[in-house]
């Protein structure tokens, strides 16, 4: 009886050995194209931003130097015009190019940290621009992550978009801030 216990345990403690392998050569497999991408991104010249979890697996939003990427979608830079984060749909953060006056989005402040109360919530950054408005959904991930996700696209972009305005010549900008708020 004793002899039968020791075969069961030690067929079992096989089979959760080769359970193991089997999970480690699969997580293994996914690091592995997951590095061959990023290396070719990189190559192409693409800088990854963020590692966004969706249904799907992982999806990057990525740029270059003159577009953004999320999935399938690419936005120009210089075209953004807006960059606003979204928190179960309501607008938490933005920031207004002052190289397009046409958008009335206003500029909230900065993104402050919210410790609290963001278990579930939902993180988005919205990007607009003249071709359209791109979701960046970053999810709700639990323990603040979502969270971290939407700031590093939020200021990555909003960073860029401070630089352009920056560099607007001296008589753009004046004419930028005497111009009348519709």
């Amino acid at each position: 009886m004793a002899r039968m216990r020791d075969v069961v345990a030690a067929m079992v403690a096989l089979g959760l050995f080769l359970f193991a392998l089997g999970l480690i050569s699969t997580l293994r497999y996914h690091q592995r194209s997951r590095d061959r991408e990023r290396r070719s991104l990189k190559e192409s010249g693409r800088t990854v931003v963020a590692e966004i979890p969706t249904k799907e697996g992982l999806e990057l939003f990525v740029c270059d130097k003159a577009y953004y990427y999320w999935g399938e979608r690419a936005v120009p830079r210089d075209d953004v015009r807006l960059v606003r984060v979204l928190i179960n749909g309501s607008p938490l953060v933005s920031y207004t190019t002052r190289r397009h006056d046409d958008e009335d989005g206003g500029d909230s402040g900065s993104f402050a940290d919210r410790p609290e109360g963001i278990a579930h919530d939902r993180w988005d950054v919205l990007l607009r621009s003249s071709a359209g408005d791109v979701m960046v959904e970053c999810g709700s991930v639990r323990e603040r992550i979502s969270q971290e996700l939407a700031r590093a696209v939020f200021d990555a972009v909003r960073t860029d978009m401070e630089r352009r305005d920056a560099a607007l010549p001296a008589q753009q900008q004046d004419d930028l801030a005497t111009t009348p708020v519709r």
